[in-house]
């Protein structure tokens, strides 16, 4: 018969418990640097999702701002725009204020200038009738008056000029 031989004995069994106690003497030394590598990558890969975090709150933060400084740009420009036609609608008043104004000298200038016409038109037919009432007092006198008559109109006209000077 075949002689049995005992497991331990085979070549196979030697190299199963090499492999095994190279596999336990290197186990942890290979666990400690797997578990290294893995923890090195779980914290390199926690920073960048901090970073990224970090990241979108400050773009949040940034989206914010600019909608906040939009409304406000916005609300200045309506501002601006109500102050505009505001200030717009005052010159216009002003400017109708302004000519009415003008207009209304301008009329009583007109109206002075037609005063003056015709106190001085008045004052030119006056001066007319006085000298042709002069005109004809003289025509009159020198045809119609005696020396008498004449004497006695400088006499009276010379005391009535000594009664209007005192």
């Amino acid at each position: 018969m075949e002689e049995a031989h005992a497991f331990y004995a085979t070549a196979e069994f030697w190299v199963a418990i090499a492999f095994v106690i190279f596999v336990a003497l290197t186990f942890r030394p290979i666990r400690r640097a797997l578990v290294t590598a893995l923890d090195a990558r779980a914290q390199r890969i926690k920073s960048e999702i901090d970073e990224a975090a970090k990241l979108r709150e400050e773009a949040k933060t940034l989206l914010a701002s600019y909608q906040r400084k939009q409304r406000d740009a916005l609300r200045e420009a309506e501002e601006i725009v109500t102050h505009a036609k505001s200030e717009a609608e005052s010159a216009r008043r002003k400017a109708a204020e302004d000519l009415a104004a003008a207009l209304q000298r301008r009329e009583q200038m007109a109206l002075d200038r037609i005063k003056q016409a015709e106190a001085q038109a008045l004052q030119d037919v006056r001066n007319v009738a006085v000298d042709v009432a002069a005109a004809a007092a003289r025509r009159l006198m020198a045809e119609n008056l005696d020396h008498h008559r004449a004497e006695a109109l400088v006499d009276r006209a010379l005391s009535e000029l000594s009664e209007k000077f005192h």
